[in-house]
């Protein structure tokens, strides 16, 4: 089992920057990709960038923007989510995500809002 817990979230007024973080514990070494989703207010959630042994990707919205990169040490796995350039359009609720081979994981989400 994973327990996932993020922090970063915040208000930020337009082309500023942000950085989430995500820590997860417990099966740590059983994990084989992290993620980073937003869901915005009507809308579906929706992937924003994956990593994992082969790399990374983004969805095309993000893209030059966000960089996703993780790191580990022996109790914990984190993954990072740096925002920069921010628009008024990346105001959602962002939640880490993360996969092992048996199951997949959700945080509890952390508000980004961008606003002047």
């Amino acid at each position: 089992h994973v327990q996932l817990v993020e922090s970063g979230g915040g208000l930020v007024q337009p082309g500023g920057s942000l950085r989430l973080s995500c820590a997860a514990s417990g099966s740590i070494f059983s994990i084989d990709v992290m993620a980073w989703y937003r869901q915005a207010p009507g809308k579906e959630r929706a992937l924003v960038a994956v990593i994992n042994s082969g790399g990374t990707n983004y969805a095309d919205s993000v893209k030059g923007r966000f960089t996703i990169s993780s790191s580990r040490d022996n109790t914990k796995n984190t993954v990072y989510l740096q925002m920069n350039s921010l628009k008024p359009e990346d105001t959602a609720v962002y939640y880490c995500n993360v996969a092992t081979r048996a199951d997949y994981y959700w945080g509890q989400g952390t508000q980004v809002t961008v606003s002047s």
